[in-house]
């Protein structure tokens, strides 16, 4: 099995294989910004058999478009499919299977092994990747997958470090992992709290998020008029999440660790979310694979990272079990510390002028900062700002507005406009 780290003759480690940068899209325009991004991979839930049935989703038609755009880019799309699946749900399973390989796409995630037997029978140039929806942990039951067939696992989230080395030890297979976003309180995402307050079942596309409320804790009595409250009115309420994932400082053992594929979490986020998340994780694991010796993570990495967050972050299960300090027990987090302002459509270098589509409120005086990658960040302050007709404007509070106005250094086709929520 070829290691991802070597010596060479003169001393020094040469990184042989990039791991893949895999990327969440919800729809077909976060699909296109992950990979403009720096996306090795993108993954993308259909209209049927997946388990984020509130995201936008794709039809088929719109698989195969996203599959064209990637291809230009040299960067690959998986489905998700990983529903666990009643008897209801298994109808129109094959032809859509049938589907997702006509559309191009290089694989699907998978959970229930009546999917993994139909995708081999029904269409078999598609890899099959399993869910981290299995819960998988130990180097054995990896070493079982392979043998049923499938090219790569996704780990589950509680599996350390340590544990990936043994299974890259121990099993000739594609190992994927999650690097950022939310995680679970439940293990691996078994969880039926949703069915039991909503009746939406958290394995088949419907969670609510129930870990997520606020709760507030009696003692034992007939009802809650009658029964003692065992917190105070100034008490946060209760809740059970865990705080989101951030392996950005851990990005050189996974890489040497010879992990194929580090997953970014997050098909419903926005596109400013994607596009920031993406592009530091994708400058990271470049800046290490060039030159592993003299690697070092930049203040500005965390910074630009801390930009799309809205929720404190930990390390998870990667070096060891997670205690109570990584959980967010009745503390829902913080406001992000930016809004994505706008998207470029345009820029005339003659003029110096951008088209943006608005994306959240900005007025003139507004300082931004504009970030992408074709350029490197930089703040300025909005002077007159347009209508797309040219008349003068006193904001842009309309969502989605073409606005314009004077851009201070070049810009270009998407990249994006943020600003302080202040």
């Amino acid at each position: 099995m070829e290691k991802t780290a070597v010596k060479s003759a003169e001393g020094k480690r040469v990184i042989t294989k990039k791991t893949e940068l895999l990327a969440p899209a919800g729809n077909l325009e976060k699909l296109k910004i992950a990979v403009h991004y720096g996306a090795d991979a993108v993954f993308i839930g259909g209209r049927e058999f997946g388990l984020r049935s509130n995201a936008g989703n794709f039809s088929l038609e719109e698989m195969a478009e996203g599959v064209q755009f990637a291809d230009k880019y040299g960067a690959r799309i998986y489905v998700t499919t990983n529903i666990f699946a009643h008897n209801e749900n298994m109808e129109g399973l094959e032809e859509y299977l049938k589907g997702i390989e006509e559309a191009g796409v290089a694989g699907i995630i998978v959970a229930d092994p009546l999917i993994i037997e139909a995708c081999k029978r029904t269409a078999p140039k598609l890899e099959i990747h399993l869910s981290t929806q299995q819960s998988l942990t130990n180097w054995q039951a990896v070493k079982f997958w392979k043998e049923e067939g499938l090219e790569r696992v996704v780990l589950a989230r509680e599996v350390g470090l340590q544990e990936m080395l043994e299974m890259k030890k121990n099993v000739d297979i594609e190992i994927e992992t999650f690097i950022h976003g939310a995680m679970c309180i439940a293990y691996s995402g078994r969880c039926v709290l949703s069915n039991h307050m909503t009746a939406r079942d958290s394995n088949r596309g419907g969670c609510c998020q129930s870990c997520r409320w606020d709760y507030f804790l009696y003692e034992d009595g007939e009802d809650m008029t009658s029964s003692e409250a065992l917190f105070a009115e100034t008490d946060s309420p209760f809740a059970m999440s865990p705080k989101d994932l951030n392996l950005i400082e851990s990005i050189p053992k996974l890489v040497e660790a010879g992990i194929d594929s580090l997953k970014i979490e997050g098909r419903m986020k926005s596109i400013h979310y994607v596009a920031t998340v993406v592009s530091v994780y994708r400058k990271v694991i470049d800046a290490y694979c060039a030159d592993p010796d003299n690697f070092k993570i930049k203040r500005e990495w965390l910074e630009e990272l801390a930009k799309c967050a809205n929720r404190p972050a930990a390390p998870a299960f990667f070096e060891n079990t997670p205690g109570y300090k990584e959980q967010m027990f009745g503390n829902h987090g913080e406001k992000p510390a930016y809004d994505f302002a706008g998207l470029v459509l345009d820029y005339d270098p003659e003029t110096e002028i951008v088209t943006l589509q608005q994306r959240n409120f900005f007025r003139p005086g507004d300082e931004v900062e504009f970030f992408g990658p074709e350029i490197d960040n930089f703040t300025q302050k909005v002077d007159k700002l347009w209508d797309e007709k040219g008349r003068e404007l006193d904001a842009a509070r309309h969502p989605l507005q073409i606005v314009k106005f004077k851009a201070e250094k070049p810009v270009y086709r998407n990249n994006m406009m943020r600003k302080g929520a202040f």
